[in-house]
């Protein structure tokens, strides 16, 4: 039997064992890749997985159960019951019941077309020769390279009629380069590729341009300073931007979040409550859309069998919406919006952003550095430190450069950059007319632990925000 009759066959079970609504999703994935360091392969490796996820809601308690490529009826059966049976325990310990708002129940089928289908040959040639434009620089002593290919089935089925089937493909390269000289070790990386074929990793997006870019820039930052801490204009690159996105926009526009539902493990969100007023100033526009093809937050329809649209979080500076789930939608008495997602059929979904950027403004970024007396350009992500309320953050750059009297200056290693939200957010006073998403593909979120594929992204942004060097 195909895993999408089981689907089918569990949403039967669960509703006559009394599940009031009940979703399935069939999923598949193969997943092809391998390491190369030195212009060495360290490894390869090949995975496949099948499996459904089973979730009931019944007398207002969730169940969920999932199972690891199922082989009898009797197996969907037993596990769509239980799942049912614990919501019905759950239940009668719940206060507040679970309620789900409305949702048109769709039938379609979506296949992702790529341009060119990855072969494991293909793959490791080109990052043969991205590691020979790496190691061509004397201070590099190491380059390491992942590229890596997924394909993705998935079915979603529920017992209000929905049926979705989604095919798509992830092509996937991280790239990094360290240079070691004079005692000083320096690294730059990227990140690159997104939801398509080979196309992800060559023409318009060619790696072999980023080899050469992480090689130069790692080897430079041996001769690098580092900045005394001051508060200072900063113009940020749309790399940059993308992870401060990721961190203080984003995850506290997830609703569950917004609700507290995460406080026990990942905190809330500062802004709580604060629907319809002011959270920045007018040149802070922020959207979530899955709708970006290219991006690893694509997608037409969510796991909720909801389908994609672009949501619009904050207008003008205004905060006007979140990210919404039917359980979450429910309690905002909104609507809910494409953003429950969960990782695979074994985990049950989350609310999750898809692809949250900064709009784009009507700004050359040169000329968002000829206005600056004393900044600094910070460019390209690194790591943050956020406090649980998204309120404090503090993020890591790979590299900035200085600005004196609207020119670029020397080059700065090991800068930190740290602000209060509202703050910062406040401060923005422009937006370039520049437009870059960036691939993520390690947001953690939930307990048990999820790690989930995005788009994060935006323009060149200018702000006010204190930076520093560590041990300076």
């Amino acid at each position: 039997m195909l895993l999408q009759d089981y689907a089918e066959k569990a949403i039967v079970f669960a509703v006559q064992s009394g599940a009031q609504y009940c979703d399935a999703r069939a999923e598949a994935i193969t997943s092809n890749g391998f390491v190369l360091e030195n212009g060495e392969i360290e490894h390869f490796s090949s995975v496949s997985d099948r499996g459904l996820g089973i979730r009931v809601l019944a007398s207002g308690a969730w169940g969920f159960c999932s199972i690891s490529d199922p082989q009898s009826i009797d197996q969907i059966k037993s596990s769509a019951e239980e799942a049912v049976k614990s919501a019905l325990h759950y239940a009668s310990l719940k206060k507040q019941k679970t309620k789900l708002a409305e949702v048109h129940a769709f039938v379609d089928k979506v296949d992702l077309k790529i341009e060119q289908r990855p072969s494991i040959e293909e793959m490791v040639e080109i990052a043969l020769e991205c590691d020979k434009i790496i190691r061509s620089k004397k201070r590099i002593n190491k380059s390491s390279i992942s590229i890596h290919h997924d394909s993705f089935s998935k079915y979603f089925v529920n017992s209000e009629g929905a049926k979705i089937s989604q095919n798509f493909d992830d092509v996937i390269a991280n790239l990094s380069a360290t240079a070691h000289e004079f005692g000083l070790t320096e690294t730059a990386s990227s990140t690159e590729g997104g939801r398509g074929g080979m196309e992800m990793i060559t023409g318009q997006n060619d790696i072999t341009k980023v080899a050469e870019s992480v090689s130069q820039k790692a080897s430079e930052l041996i001769d690098a300073k580092g900045v005394k801490e001051e508060k200072a204009t900063v113009v940020m690159n749309p790399d940059f931007v993308a992870l401060l996105t990721h961190e203080i926009l984003g995850h506290p526009s997830e609703a569950d979040r917004v609700l507290g539902k995460e406080m026990a493990w990942a905190g809330g969100a500062w802004w709580t409550g604060k629907l319809g007023g002011r959270v920045g100033s007018d040149e802070l526009n922020v959207m979530d859309d899955p709708t970006i093809t290219s991006s690893l937050g694509w997608y037409k329809y969510d796991d909720e069998g909801v389908i994609a649209t672009k949501k619009s979080l904050i207008e003008d500076g205004v905060l006007t919406s979140h990210m919404q789930s039917r359980e979450t939608a429910s309690v905002f008495n909104s609507e809910p919006n494409s953003a429950m997602r969960a990782t695979g059929y074994a985990f049950m979904p989350l609310v999750r952003m898809a692809c949250t950027c900064i709009e784009p403004g009507d700004w050359n970024p040169s000329e968002m550095i000829k206005d600056i007396k004393n900044g600094y350009l910070v460019c390209n992500m690194k790591v943050p430190s956020i406090d649980m309320m998204r309120y404090n953050w503090s993020i890591s750059c790979q590299y900035a450069q200085k600005i004196e009297n609207g020119e670029l200056g020397e080059l700065l290693r090991d800068v930190i950059v740290l602000g209060t939200a509202p703050e910062f957010f406040n401060s923005i006073d422009a937006r370039g007319k520049d437009f870059i998403v960036r691939p993520i593909t390690n947001c953690g979120k939930g307990d048990p632990m999820q790690i989930m594929r995005m788009g994060n992204g935006g323009p060149h942004i200018r702000g006010t925000a204190t930076v520093k060097s560590v041990g300076i």
